[in-house]
């Protein structure tokens, strides 16, 4: 009992002791986390959003962002961006302690007038730098969207992409940029089907395959959206653009359907055909195309670090000439306080006026670049850092839209006895002329051939004409008719591809996708794998391909007699043109029913068809791709190898084309045998693809076909210039590695008489040892490697990969994310310490260039975002050769020279006042006062100076011509501390002999002294800048 109202009465005391302890920890806990909520980084974290509702939930506005600052932070950010610099920060120092009566020399305003004028011009220049910045960002963020509404009459309404919020349900038509992330709910085809173009994501130019969610798209129209209970699971906002999970719930009927990435259209692809409806599930920062850019970065330009370590020694030897004024004077009375009047009497020493003439040097080479009318069109959009285009070690470029335009051109094709190319192409034209009357009188009976044969759909169940390919093939290869070889070439590239002819009508719709999901059934994991379609247009038809290859083989066949008019899931109908007569057409329709489709995959590297010509029933499989798996596909042959290798030396991407006609016996076979390979449950992929493979050999070799990547104009010689300069060029790029080689040739970006190395994909610490061990051997050569073997190697063996690809003459970096192109240029930065350019044209290079030391932007086909967050834009990637050899050679030096020029000028004025100081007994006195020291470095030398920036020391034409003279600039040798000790030593020598001259000649006239020394150094000044100019010389 006792125990009992003990504890009790004891209980309310220990709660009230406690009382305190508790309350001060939650004020300091609530201060806390009101800190967290205000600046730490906002928590991503997963969604529901609700169709047809508004979300409560805050989320990131849908802004493109590529300014610095903002209305707040613009004044903190540029006065410390400034202070930073210790010239500044020291004349800051100065012009405060002259609010200190004791150690006051002369006026106050001549140190606040220099440095507010320094500081008003930078904050005018990033002002200025930063509004443009802003207007352009506001012209994206005010492209116009339709919005889904209720209340709305039209049923939607237009708003500026600024405004899209999480929830919102847009409508993004043809050739519209996606200003937000989206979950596709509805789409224009019936299939539910649309194609994006992604080039600003991850650099492929290919068309993705995306599919609307089955359970919205099958509603009538788009305002039923808002009639369903609906709502959609989204995973937390992440960089990975090739993955996503999410979940679509229907709350009324119970069905949930699981998201992938083929259900999702990303910010900043666009829409290549038809019209997409989707449902904004990430913005601004949060859409994956943000996540995978780097911030913007203040860039401050190698010169400025060095004159910045320039300016301390400067301050060490105020520092040191101050002390021995004291020790010769004597530490005796309030000796500090001399001490510090002698150190504002030598301040000059460290130049104000230098950060303005290099801020307005800087500026005149940013007008002269955009101005000059050899390289039109390029912007300078920050005008801080254009002497670092005077000494680039390394050049960074993407490849699509920056060194190709992705145009494919059918350049030659090799059928084993005879080469054509674009000289001899209408001779095989001739050929399938003068072929077609036995080709069509051999059609099967009943046939509409002729002038008739003019159906090309596939929907009507006449009987078209057809090939009767067994007369004119009958016996060996020896008594083959006259254009045998290439007939059968010319079929074969036109029936083997995944191509689809489109027309006016389909323009506003996604093209049929039944084909996808054939072939998907052949072991293709996607459906985005099979059909990954490109529009192309020529006089008379439109295609939509795999690939822009295709594309050009299925053209080049049109022009040659064979057109690919029609196809869908089944069949695929050609027309063949034969010599008209009459003003007639005798054109006639050849139709093929499509069995098998095996599309291209990255492992195979080969696609394959199988059809049966409708009017013989003869079955024919089809085969193309890369040479390295056909040879040992093919039919022995002699010349496969040496000219596949010819045609790679031309830069030319190749394909190897064959075939093998099948009975029916053996057809019904592999259909058996494949048919339950897709049923396995274990191994399908692997047990399809050893089917096909069965099949695969001792195929017929037809012939070899050669296509250009047509690079943009002036690529290769712009490449040698840059190699000749001493500039080693890598290129990274996130296409496949056997493009990326074609191109690497074609461009000339590895010398002729340079080897390839390709660097195997390796996945372990074992295979990267070998690998490099294996480059290490081979000097001189270029190295080719992909995204996921440099991973690995910068995993395990990071500076050895970076000792070995830095000293390889050229680095070609395949399949990358632009997370990778940045982590590159990073890595060679700090490897090297030399400075980068990096040169793209997608968004998908915002990164790489924003990290680099330069970046260049191309305004292309593929947008404007890499040129507006690029310190330059260009408008092609020629005009690059220029920028450095010419402008880059000019900036640095002009800089170089009027920097040193500028140390110069206050080095010899402190001299002078050393010399007053010491000769009248040590006396603290400033030898010039007021006007005469803010006139010295302004109006009386500041134009004859600054005239430096005009300096050439060579014509643009010898700077082009010789691109050799570039190799000493990335040295540094215009401006470093060998060449500051020599301007120091003149500055000694002639600041000595002016004011011991002045004393020795004109004793008599001793009250003079400071007009007479003044002259004389303002006399000096001039004839030093007449000799410093070198375009006399010239």
């Amino acid at each position: 009992m006792d125990d009992a109202s003990q504890s009790s009465a004891t209980t309310p005391m220990a709660a009230r002791e406690n009382i305190p302890l508790i309350n001060r920890p939650r004020r300091r806990w609530y201060l806390f986390s009101c800190w967290r909520k205000w600046f730490s980084p906002r928590e991503l974290r997963a969604r529901t959003v609700h169709l047809g509702r508004a979300t409560t939930e805050k989320f990131p506005p849908n802004e493109i962002r590529n300014q610095k600052y903002n209305v707040i932070t613009f004044l903190p950010l540029v006065l410390f961006e400034q202070f930073r610099f210790f010239l500044n920060l020291y004349f800051l120092l100065m012009a405060l302690s002259q609010f200190i009566p004791d150690i006051r020399i002369g006026y106050p305003y001549t140190y606040w007038g220099p440095l507010s004028f320094v500081l008003m011009v930078t904050i005018g220049r990033e002002a200025v730098d930063d509004l443009r910045r802003h207007q352009r960002d506001h012209e994206v963020n005010s492209q116009k969207y339709k919005r889904l509404t209720v209340n709305e009459t039209p049923g939607y309404e237009m708003v500026p992409s600024s405004k899209l919020k999480v929830g919102d349900i847009i409508i993004v038509e043809k050739n519209e940029r996606v200003p937000a992330d989206l979950v596709l709910l509805r789409t224009s085809d019936k299939s539910g089907s649309v194609f994006v173009r992604t080039d600003q994501l991850d650099g492929e130019t290919d068309w993705k395959l995306r599919l609307a969610v089955p359970l919205t798209q099958k509603l009538n129209k788009d305002a039923d959206l808002f009639n369903i209970d609906a709502s959609v699971y989204i995973e937390k906002p992440q960089n990975d653009i090739h993955s996503f999970i999410g979940t679509f719930s229907m709350h009324d009927g119970g069905d949930e359907t699981g998201l992938n990435v083929e259900n999702t259209l990303w910010a900043n692809t666009v829409v290549a055909a038809g019209t997409a409806t989707g449902i904004v599930i990430y913005t601004g920062c949060e859409t994956r195309s943000v996540m995978n850019n780097s911030q913007p970065r203040s860039k401050v330009g190698l010169l400025d670090v060095e004159i910045n370590g320039l300016t301390k020694v400067l301050f060490c030897a105020v520092l040191g000439l101050s002390l021995v004024m004291m020790m010769l004077k004597g530490f005796s009375g309030p000796w500090y306080r001399y001490m510090f009047r002698f150190v504002l009497l030598f301040s000059y020493i460290i130049p104000i006026s230098l950060r303005v003439n290099l801020d307005m040097g800087k500026a005149f080479y940013s007008w002269q670049m955009q101005n000059d009318p050899e390289i039109q069109g390029t912007v300078v959009r920050s005008t801080t850092i254009p002497e670092e285009l005077g000494r680039i070690s390394y050049v960074l470029t993407d490849k699509t839209g920056t060194l190709t335009q992705n145009e494919m051109v059918f350049k030659k094709i090799h059928l084993g006895i005879v080469s054509h190319d674009n000289d001899t192409f209408h001779h095989i034209g001739q050929i399938m002329q003068n072929l077609a009357p036995t080709i069509l009188s051999q059609s099967a009976p009943g046939g509409s051939g002729g002038a008739g044969g003019t159906s090309g759909t596939t929907d009507q169940p006449q009987q078209p004409i057809v090939i009767t390919t067994k007369p004119m093939y009958s016996g060996n290869r020896m008594r083959h008719p006259e254009g045998w070889r290439e007939w059968e070439a010319v079929k074969a590239l036109a029936l083997c591809h995944n191509v689809t002819p489109i027309t006016d009508e389909d323009d506003n719709k996604s093209v049929s996708t039944s084909s996808t999901y054939t072939s998907s059934a052949g072991g293709s994991t996607s459906p985005t794998k099979s059909v990954i379609n490109i529009e192309s247009s020529s006089t008379e038809h439109q295609y939509q391909a795999s690939s822009p290859d295709e594309i050009a083989l299925v053209k080049w066949t049109a022009e040659v007699g064979l057109t690919l008019i029609a196809r869908d899931i089944n069949s695929m109908t050609l027309q063949m043109k034969t010599r008209k007569s009459k003003g007639e057409s005798q054109d006639g329709m050849l139709q093929f029913q499509i069995l098998q489709l095996f599309p291209f995959t990255s492992e195979s590297k080969r696609m394959g068809i199988i059809v049966r010509d409708s009017g013989s029933g003869e079955i024919t499989f089809y085969l193309k791709g890369a040479d390295v798996v056909m040879t040992s596909i093919v039919q022995y042959n002699d010349w496969l190898s040496e000219e596949s290798g010819n045609m790679a030396r031309e830069g030319l991407r190749t394909l190897v084309v064959a075939k093998k006609v099948l009975t029916e016996e053996q057809y019904n076979d592999f259909e058996t045998r494949i048919s339950a390979a897709r049923l396995s449950v274990t191994d399908r992929v692997a047990k399809v693809a050893a089917v096909i493979e069965s099949l695969e050999r001792e195929m017929e070799l037809l012939c070899l076909t050669g296509v250009e990547d047509r690079l943009q104009d002036g690529v290769r010689p712009t490449l040698e210039l840059l190699r000749n300069a001493g500039v080693r060029v890598w290129m990274l790029t996130g296409d496949k590695l056997e493009t990326a080689c074609c191109i690497a040739k074609s461009s000339q970006l590895i010398g002729r008489n340079q080897g390839l190395h390709v660097l195997r994909s390796v996945s372990t610490r074992t295979e990267a040892h070998a690998e490099l061990n294996n480059f290490r051997r081979k000097q001189g050569h270029a190295l080719v490697i992909s995204g996921e073997s440099l991973e690995v190697c910068l995993q395990y063996y990071r500076p050895e990969f970076l000792e070995l690809a830095t000293a390889s003459p050229a680095v070609v970096c395949c399949r990358c994310s632009p997370t990778q192109k940045a982590q590159v240029v990073q890595l060679i930065q700090h490897h090297t310490g030399k400075r980068t350019c990096a040169v793209g044209d997608g968004g998908n290079d915002v990164s790489m260039i924003q990290q680099a030391d330069a970046g260049v932007g191309i305004e292309g086909r593929e947008g404007r975002q890499a040129s507006l967050a690029g310190d330059f834009s260009i408008p092609q990637f020629s005009h690059i050769a220029k920028l450095l050899l010419v402008h880059g050679r000019r900036s640095y030096k002009r800089s170089a020279a009027l920097s040193q020029f500028v140390i110069h000028r206050g080095l010899i004025i402190t001299t002078l006042q050393a010399v007053f100081s010491a000769v009248f007994y040590l006396s603290s006195v400033a030898l010039y006062q007021g006007f005469l020291m803010v006139g010295y470095s302004t109006l009386y030398t500041m134009f004859p100076v600054f005239s430096l920036v005009l300096d050439q020391d060579i014509t643009s034409t010898t700077a082009v011509t010789y691109p050799e003279l570039y190799k000493d600039l990335s040295k540094g040798r215009s401006l470093s501390y060998k060449t500051f000790f020599i301007w120091v030593l003149i500055s000694i020598y002639q600041g000595g002999v002016i004011m011991y001259g002045a004393l020795i000649l004109f004793e008599d006239e001793f009250i003079h002294i400071v007009a007479i020394s003044f002259s004389a150094l303002i006399v000096t000044e001039l004839i030093m800048v007449a000799l410093t100019v070198r375009t006399w010389h010239r």
